[in-house]
């Protein structure tokens, strides 16, 4: 049986081989459009919403790994005030840019999609 593609668990696994891609060391050969970052990013809105959803005592080891993947997020980005990226990743909901989620204001030190 395989894991439904919307599912908390497909959502937390994209955000975390997003991650991996950017840092230092990932000699993946994979195809990775910038398409794909878009939707990495969309994901991570989605855990937002479910972390927001969930129990505060639900939350626990869900938002201590969320945290730690955010922490390896940051590290292997830069923050980009100017959304030089936005021309080509844009997400999917119609958000105000200040709704939108801190992800999406930050650009890869190494470009996954280059390589």
């Amino acid at each position: 049986m395989t894991t439904p593609v919307y599912s908390v668990a497909h959502r937390f696994a994209s955000w975390q081989r997003l991650i991996r891609r950017m840092e230092p060391g990932w000699d993946g050969d994979d195809c990775y459009p910038i398409s794909a970052y878009a939707n990495d990013l969309d994901s991570r809105n989605a855990l937002d919403q479910v972390m927001r959803a969930l129990p505060e005592k639900a939350e626990g080891r869900l938002g201590q790994l969320l945290a730690r993947l955010d922490a390896r997020f940051r590290g292997a980005t830069l923050p980009d005030p100017e959304r030089s990226l936005r021309p080509w990743v844009r997400p999917t909901s119609e958000r105000p840019e200040e709704d939108l989620g801190e992800w999406w204001g930050r650009r890869p030190l190494r470009i996954p999609w280059a390589d």
